[in-house]
């Protein structure tokens, strides 16, 4: 049975993992800390290479996604990626729940996917109510998806005039953004603002082959000197029909990248993602290639559904209207 294959193995195991949280914490050998750490672009901010995210705390109860985020933080974690849409708000609260006991040793994101100042500013003060803090040290626009969400964020009271305003009053350290459909929409963002300290995009061994965010954002986000966040790791758990966990998360940690948001369910697999990430030594380019090699044949919009269909692709009504 494959580790990320949610279907079938989280539910159909759920009732004893329920049972067996508590004593396979207790009894794990894995040793806490020896993450590696990088410098979070110029936030100047030391972040464990990989982080633990909310997105996939629906699949589980409420005290599981309580007991991950614990053991990650035990385990030397201290980057927590959120967003305000994630379960309806109960992934924020999840985190309210555990981490203001240690809250000047982690760092916390949210996000928005509201593109005006007035709605992107209620969402904040729900998120830091629900989070029980008085600032998150990252607040992202999130989910970027469509060329005309440029004009909505960055015209007469769009979202920026929010994320502006709550840097300035300490309400969120930094801003950036977030998405992960078109390649061709993070572009367009980086060319609409010159002020974000922050990106995250998808990033795995099969991205390269299909609306690549590896060959099209990745280059001028380290130009920019971004915080670099990866996502999608193991793109939804498809690529562990091919790929061993230890090669997909060594892959995208051998990018020139800082960080990446894994979005784990259960404890054994924050364990092994911890593990992997003690153990990181860089693949070289060579190594790199040959992975990117093995996931030609699965390439596509079927891999990675959460991209834009090739036909629908900016960067393809770009071509189209320009071909007359």
């Amino acid at each position: 049975m494959k580790r990320r294959t949610f279907v079938g193995s989280i539910f159909a195991g759920l009732a004893s993992a329920r049972s067996s949280f508590a004593a396979r914490a207790q009894a794990s050998k894995l040793k806490a800390g020896d993450i590696p750490t990088r410098v979070f672009g110029k936030t100047g901010e030391a972040l464990t290479i990989i982080g633990q995210a909310g997105g996939r705390f629906p699949l589980i109860t409420k005290d599981e996604a309580k007991a991950i985020v614990r053991r990650a933080y035990d385990l030397g974690i201290n980057y927590f990626d959120n967003a305000h849409s994630y379960w309806d708000g109960r992934s924020e609260e999840v985190y309210g729940d555990i981490l203001p006991a240690f809250r000047k040793q982690v760092f916390i994101t949210t996000k928005s996917v509201k593109r005006t100042r007035k709605e992107a500013e209620e969402e904040l003060h729900l998120s830091l109510k629900r989070l029980k803090t008085d600032y998150v040290d990252l607040w992202q626009i999130h989910s970027v998806s469509e060329l005309d969400e440029v004009q909505k964020v960055f015209g007469p009271g769009g979202a920026i005039e929010a994320f502006e305003a709550a840097k300035k009053a300490g309400k969120c350290r930094f801003i950036g953004f977030t998405g992960h459909r078109d390649p061709e929409v993070h572009l367009a963002f980086l060319k609409a603002y010159d002020k974000y300290d922050t990106i995250l995009m998808p990033l795995h061994i099969a991205d390269p082959g299909y609306l690549s965010f590896e060959k099209r954002v990745l280059p001028l986000a380290q130009e920019r000197g971004l915080g670099i966040q990866g996502m999608k790791n193991f793109a939804n758990a498809k690529l562990m029909q091919n790929f061993s966990a230890k090669e997909c998360l060594s892959y995208v940690l051998s990018l020139p990248i800082h960080c990446t948001a894994i979005g784990c369910t259960t404890l054994g697999q924050l364990e092994d993602d911890v593990r992997i990430a003690q153990q990181f030594e860089a693949y070289s380019a060579e190594q790199m290639v040959a992975l990117r090699e093995r996931a030609k044949g699965i390439t596509g919009p079927q891999l990675e559904d959460w991209k834009r269909r090739l036909e629908t692709s900016v960067a393809m009504e770009q071509t189209t209207y320009a071909g007359g």
